[in-house]
């Protein structure tokens, strides 16, 4: 009776786990991936490094877990891992050693680092766990393509769960080509919504950093950086 129940409640959980893949959003995202070159040619990138916003510039080590980034209205270096979540600070040119100050900072640098990652990379991460889509139909995006829309919202993941994007998909090319981001899931308009263009082959791999007036700018990837990009807070040339 016991490996009867077991067996029962692994059944549920496993039709509940389906129920909630909808099929219509992961081919389309299955394409854009492939579109853009490919999980696996995005998972051999090391070092990923962009201007967000023209507010800091990011340098990610995709393996190790390090990121550096450097603010660009003050002398503020913030260098974290992602995995170890060990911190180096600088705030305003002062290094900071107290425990709760890099805990504090700590937590800064690994929202900034969510944030701004998703903003460079969120076609490859729309089929993380914990990741919501629903196919939504067809619409035309702001630059007048004819895209598939999928709707995404959270579910017990990420620094801001109750956030909602409507992502579109061009029918041509199978790329993303715009998002609107409402803050909150319910919310009837979006905050804002930016396109998603000016794709540029790195590495074998299609990223995009044109977001209309918010751009991603100056985006490298390197397949070797020196260690101290990591551990010093001098700021490298190609920042």
């Amino acid at each position: 009776m016991l490996a009867f129940l077991i067996g029962m409640t692994l059944l549920v959980s496993l039709q509940s786990m389906a129920q909630k893949i909808d099929p219509q959003s992961q081919a389309l995202i299955n394409n854009a991936e492939k579109a853009m070159g490919g999980q696996q040619a995005f998972d051999k990138i090391r070092h990923l490094s962009w201007n967000f916003l023209n507010i800091r510039s990011l340098t990610w080590d995709k393996h190790s877990g390090d990121v550096r980034i450097d603010l660009r209205n003050e002398n503020s270096v913030y260098l974290y891992n992602t995995k170890t979540e060990k911190a180096k600070i600088l705030k305003n040119g002062v290094e900071q050693t107290h425990p709760d100050s890099l805990a504090k900072y700590g937590k800064v640098a690994y929202e900034m680092w969510i944030n701004d990652s998703y903003w460079l990379i969120m076609p490859f991460k729309l089929d993380d766990p914990g990741v919501k889509q629903l196919y939504l139909g067809e619409m035309l995006s702001e630059q007048g393509y004819s895209c598939d829309v999928i709707q995404i919202t959270f579910e017990n993941t990420g620094v801001t769960p109750d956030n909602k994007y409507l992502i579109y998909f061009d029918k041509k090319s199978g790329l993303v080509c715009q998002w609107d981001f409402f803050r909150n899931a319910n919310d009837a308009a979006p905050l804002f919504t930016t396109p998603w263009l000016d794709y540029a082959r790195y590495q074998g791999v299609l990223i995009s950093g044109d977001r209309g007036e918010r751009k991603l700018s100056n985006i490298h990837v390197f397949k070797k950086l020196p260690e101290t990009v990591y551990t010093d807070f001098k700021r490298p040339k190609f920042l």
